[in-house]
Parts: structure tokens; C-alpha cells; sequence
């Protein structure tokens, strides 16, 4: 399986525009397997309860079944389980969870799509691709700004992209290199599969439900026949000095060298979203000027220190290097998210507060290393450290809510962090 989705993808890479005509066969029951096999039994389970554990005691009777019922067409997968977490602004995100069964034959579906797309993403693309992530995005834009004369960013925020990505618009968009029928008969029933909300069935119109296996593809073919090909093809040709872009997902970030070729740009990204049924969030999207000259002009013209801008979890501000002095892209931690992080992991200490001290700080340390190894990036040990701080303050009061007499005082409390320290903050990422 895995030679022919290879040759897939290097057809795709190596063919101006390819067309493929028989990709549904793929999904057998040696994929389906393997799909099986990839996936983590411990994720959440939708709306039939049904368990990796649980399917896997009749795996190949269910996945016999399974490919007669995709042979057939009479394969209906089952609306996806819709529950909120929690985002950094106050509000609530909706995740979609399929079922077990729906996970397998996604995964399959994402397989062949990544085969077919991944030579034909552009570079600027981050999201959910293989050997890429969040901290290579990072560098980009830190390394653009301070190398290559940007002195304008558009930081755009696009409301609810996943919710209203066009279902017409994503099948025109498959049906450019796809070219077998089946194979888009069932992404397509995937996209209207719906979603089930507190046991009361809502319709998908538009939008693909995030947390599905296949959405993040779905996604990044959207957006890069949206946003990164009409910023290749038809901004780039425009401008009349430096510009990049960075796009994880839906997050994105553009950067000019001249003011009106930025003005321009924003001007079209929002009759260009809004052909594809998009729309800017007019509140957290603005223009502002950034890079090695706009502290002086923001002190001369306005008296302040320059504008900043948040990516990807991080607030991106104008600085000067520790030993040259030199202008500087700094990064931290974005205040919301630290607040949320501080907010969560306190409430899991309250949580867990009957645990014995060395099994609830074996468990605090994965927590606090987990947050280091993202936020731990150049600049930000300030903020690292001051997430450590709190952090131990509430493990203070924490364990002396144990009884009514304090377990500790501070004193006694350090000596005992010597016996079960915390993680120390570390950097992990290096931008330069």
C-alpha cells in the first residue's frame, strides 16, 4: 500500500497537472488494517460508543463488512459528536468526534489525499503536514521580518473557517486532480454526514467539523486554493518590494517591505475570502506597522512603543538583541494563552489534590515540560519562568488544603521541592 500511494505522490510531484481516475479501490482491507492499527484507542469516542478495543474483538468480520458497504455505496457514516472546549478569549471551540468506524475510513481517505497534495502545497504552508509544525512557522516569520526588510503585517483572522468552508467550492477544488467519482461520492458524504449537539441532529451545510481525521487536509486544500496560489500567482506579481507569507491551518500572517503593497493586499484578502463564502474577523484583523524601523516611528509619531501582533500562541514584538543592540523580532508568550494554561493546570491541581505529593508532581512535571517544549522558544524564559512561579504558588495552597491544619509552611514547603522539584524552564527551540 504504502508503494502505491508513493507513486501517487510522485506523479503529483513531477505532473504540471495530474489527473487521477482510479484512487477508490485503494481502501481495502489491507489499508483499513492499517488504519486500524495507526489509530489511538484512547481518543473519544462518538456518537456509537463504539471503542478501538470493541471493534477490534470482530476486526475482520466489521472490516469485511466495512469494504462491501464501500463497494456497495451503501457505506452512511455517522453524524459526528459535537462538544466545546474551552479557548483562550472566554469563548467555547466546537470539535467534532466520528465513530470508530468513520475514523478508520477517514484516515484512508486522508492517506490518498495527502499523496496527492503534499508535493503541491507551497512552502509557506505549515499546518498538519508531515516533518512541519507550529515552531517552524515560528521561525519563518521571525526570520523574514528580521532579514528581509518587512516592515508592514497584516495579522488576519478568518471567522469560523471551519465552519463555513464551502462544500461546492472544496468538491470544484478536489475535482481538479481528482477525477474518480467515487472517491469524491464519499468525501462528499463525509461533508454532509452532519453533526449531533446535546442528542439533537444539526445538518452540515458548509464547513467540515473540526477535530474530524480528515479535516485538517480538507483544510489545507482549501486554503491553499483560496489564500497561498492567489497570493503566489496574483499578490506577489504586484508588489514592489519584500513580502512573505505563513499559514498554519487557518492561522496566517503576510509581510510587506512598502505600506500600500500591505494596504493592498488587505484590501483583496477580503473580496477574495468572501468569493469562497470566508470572512475576516474585522476585530482581530489589522494592518500595523513592524520591523527594524518601527520603534523609532511609533516614539516619533505617536509617542509609544510599536504595535505588536500574536501568532500561533506567541505575541511577536519589536526588540533589540542582548549583544549588538540591533533591531530584533522577539517572541512571548501570548497573555491569554498563558492565562488559560495557568487557569487549566490549576484547576487540574485542585482536581487531583488527593494524590500522594510524589505522584501529583510526577504528573505536574509532564505538564510543565509539555508547556515548555512549545512555548520554550528563544526570548521567552521570562515568561517560562513566570509560569513556574504561579504554578508553584498554587501547588502551595493546594497541598495545604489537605486538612485544616496547614500541611506546610514556605519553609518547609522548599525543602520539599528538593526532595520533588519541579521541571525548570528550558528552552527548547532555538530561532537563530
Amino acid at each position: 500500500m504504502g508503494t502505491k500511494l508513493e507513486r501517487i505522490m510522485e506523479i503529483s510531484a513531477t505532473t504540471p497537472k495530474p489527473e487521477f481516475t482510479s484512487l477508490y479501490h485503494l481502501i481495502n482491507i489491507e489499508m483499513l488494517k492499517q488504519c486500524h492499527k495507526e489509530l489511538d484507542g484512547s481518543k473519544a469516542v462518538g456518537i456509537d460508543k463504539v471503542t478501538k478495543a470493541e471493534y477490534e474483538k470482530h476486526l475482520e468480520e466489521n472490516l469485511t463488512n466495512l469494504v462491501r458497504k464501500l463497494k456497495n455505496k451503501a457505506y452512511n457514516p455517522l453524524p459526528s459528536l459535537r462538544v466545546f472546549i474551552p479557548k483562550a478569549n472566554g469563548k467555547k471551540r466546537p470539535l467534532g468526534i466520528a465513530s470508530y468506524e468513520d475514523k478508520i475510513v477517514q484516515l484512508a481517505v486522508k492517506k490518498i489525499l495527502e499523496a496527492i497534495y503534499e508535493p503541491r502545497f507551497l512552502h509557506c504552508m505549515y499546518g498538519f503536514r508531515p516533518n512541519r509544525g507550529c515552531h517552524d512557522a515560528i521561525k519563518e516569520v521571525q526570520y523574514q521580518i528580521n532579514n528581509r526588510c518587512i516592515n508592514y503585517v497584516v495579522d488576519a483572522d478568518i471567522k469560523g473557517f471551519f465552519d463555513h468552508m464551502s462544500h461546492e467550492w472544496m468538491m470544484e477544488f478536489l475535482r481538479l486532480y481528482i477525477k474518480d467519482p467515487n472517491l469524491l461520492w464519499l468525501i462528499n458524504k463525509y461533508l454532509k454526514a452532519g453533526v449531533m449537539t446535546d442528542g439533537v441532529f444539526e445538518e452540515s451545510e458548509e464547513g467540515s467539523a473540526q477535530g474530524n481525521i480528515i479535516s485538517p487536509i480538507l483544510a489545507n486544500i482549501y486554503m491553499h486554493n483560496v489564500l497561498t496560489l492567489w497570493y503566489k500567482f496574483a499578490i506577489i506579481g504586484r508588489t514592489t518590494g519584500h513580502s512573505f507569507m505563513a499559514v498554519y491551518a487557518d492561522d496566517f500572517i503576510a509581510g510587506f517591505q512598502h505600506k500600500e503593497d500591505a494596504e493592498s493586499y488587505y484590501a483583496l484578502l477580503r473580496e477574495r475570502l468572501r468569493k469562497f463564502n470566508l470572512e475576516l474577523e474585522e476585530s482581530k484583523s489589522r494592518l500595523i506597522e513592524f520591523g527594524r524601523y518601527a520603534e523609532s516611528n511609533s516614539k516619533r509619531k505617536y509617542g509609544r512603543k510599536p504595535e505588536t501582533f500574536d501568532f500561533l500562541g506567541f505575541t511577536f514584538y519589536c526588540g533589540k538583541g542582548r549583544k549588538t543592540g540591533n533591531f530584533c523580532v522577539k517572541l512571548k508568550t501570548n497573555r491569554k494563552k498563558f492565562s488559560m494554561k495557568l487557569k487549566q493546570t490549576k484547576e487540574w491541581l485542585y482536581q487531583n489534590n488527593d494524590l500522594p505529593v510524589k505522584e501529583l508532581i510526577a504528573k505536574l512535571n509532564k505538564k510543565l515540560v509539555g508547556h515548555y517544549r512549545y512555548y520554550g522558544v528563544s526570548h521567552n524564559m521570562n515568561k517560562l519562568s513566570s509560569f513556574l512561579h504561579y504554578v508553584q504558588r498554587y501547588l502551595f495552597k493546594v497541598l495545604n488544603r489537605r486538612s485544616h491544619k496547614k500541611s506546610y509552611l514556605w519553609n518547609g514547603y522548599i525543602d520539599m521541592l528538593k526532595v520533588y522539584p519541579l521541571a525548570q524552564p528550558k528552552i527548547y527551540v532555538r530561532l537563530f
